[in-house]
């Protein structure tokens, strides 16, 4: 049971992670994550909450950085996060 939530959290970071780099508030993925990776949007927001106290410099220089310019569509972000479903599980195949 260990090993299955810890790399279920590993994923939820490794997606967390995915959405910082297109720019997305916490709002955003915890919504996207919801609805395109089925992960509750209170484990992701934990799992974020956690990333934010480890890392508060980038977090900080993070929320600083961010414009709308910067946001993808919808249906990018659907199609980007289908994407990463599809890498990750053929990671975890191997």
């Amino acid at each position: 049971m260990g090993d299955s939530s810890a790399s279920y959290i590993h994923m939820v970071q490794h997606l967390i992670e995915k959405c910082l780099i297109f720019h997305m508030t916490k709002e955003e993925c915890m919504e996207a994550l919801s609805k395109h990776a089925n992960i509750e949007p209170i484990i992701t927001s934990t799992v974020w909450n956690e990333l934010e106290k480890e890392n508060k410099e980038f977090f900080d220089a993070y929320a600083q950085s961010k414009s709308k310019d910067d946001r993808m569509s919808e249906e990018e972000t659907s199609q980007m996060i289908q994407k990463m479903i599809s890498e990750s599980s053929k990671d975890s195949d191997n």
